[in-house]
């Protein structure tokens, strides 16, 4: 510090253990005010520069930019909103390197061979990863009068979230599972994953009551105990449709879902079932089994 106790830039640099450059860029944007300029026309800063540069160094230390400093100044402490936002961006950050390590890790284990095209699989999944294209899947899937309200419960039942904690058998899984929502979708197949012939039910009706017989079925699996999944699958669809669960209708529900099965539905519930978290219901798989179940009653009833 020079005699009439104000830093020169220099000296200020030295202290703070930047560069004068740095120095200069920050008293430009206005972070550290001069207190004088030297009759030479240098730059010359007041007892409290050190600090606040000090300040300035640590904050861009933790990665915030050079706005956010600002506003830090300006208030004269650490907002937490500041903070929170950080936080958020740290952890997409951490989630992508976590998701990018287990790309890696994939990869290092394929085969030579088979390494060009896993590249491309796992390179079409952004990092960290979403589930918009998931979404949109189930979008174009979905009956169109099913309301508003009961599409995001379904959405929140059949979208498997990227796992937090990746692995590589994990990262592939959902990778392909990415593939098959985004590529290309036949008509046909979106017409066979209708449940019912459009008009001819109250989708939102079917969905209700299905969601009902998934939970039994669920519970069922479970504890081993029969709860009434079957009945209240089947009544889900009669409920829909108007009519009552007789023998006759059971008859004719079962091509009514075999039709439903489709190659591209099985498809999906393969691999979105190693996405599920432990204890999470994999629709897919329950519906299977309670169609088997009636399948099979109709077929013991026939003999």
């Amino acid at each position: 510090m020079v005699s009439d106790g104000l830093w020169s830039i220099g000296e200020l640099a030295a202290g703070a253990g930047v560069t004068v450059k740095t120095v200069r860029y920050y008293s430009d944007r206005g972070l550290l005010p001069e207190a004088a300029r030297s009759s030479g026309g240098h730059r010359r800063y007041g007892p409290g520069a050190l600090d606040r540069l000090l300040l300035i160094r640590s904050l861009r230390a933790l990665d915030l930019p050079v706005p956010e400093v600002e506003r830090v100044l300006d208030r004269d402490g650490v907002p937490a909103e500041v903070l929170a936002d950080r936080l958020r961006d740290v952890g997409s950050r951490l989630a992508a390197l976590r998701w990018q390590e287990a790309a890696l890790r994939s990869l290092q284990e394929c085969p030579d061979g088979e390494r060009a095209d896993r590249a491309r699989l796992l390179g079409a999944v952004p990092a960290p990863p979403g589930t918009d294209a998931l979404v949109r899947f189930w979008r174009r899937i979905l009956p169109v009068g099913l309301s508003g309200r009961t599409v995001s419960l379904v959405l929140d039942s059949v979208v498997p979230q990227p796992p937090v904690e990746p692995s590589p058998a994990r990262v592939l899984d959902f990778a392909r599972l990415h593939a098959l929502a985004s590529g290309p979708f036949p008509g046909a197949a979106c017409r066979s994953a209708q449940p019912l012939p459009e008009g001819a039910y109250r989708p939102d009706v079917l969905y209700e009551g299905l969601a009902e017989a998934y939970a039994l079925a669920g519970a069922e699996e479970r504890t081993g105990r029969t709860g009434g999944a079957l009945d209240c699958f089947v009544s889900a669809y009669a409920a829909a449709q108007g009519v009552r669960d007789t023998p006759d209708f059971r008859r004719g529900l079962v091509p009514v879902l075999d039709r439903g099965d489709s190659v591209l539905i099985r498809r999906y519930w393969k691999l979105a079932a190693s996405l599920f978290g432990p204890g999470e219901p994999v629709l897919g798989l329950l519906h299977h089994r309670l169609s088997a179940a009636l399948r099979h009653e109709v077929d013991g009833h026939a003999v």
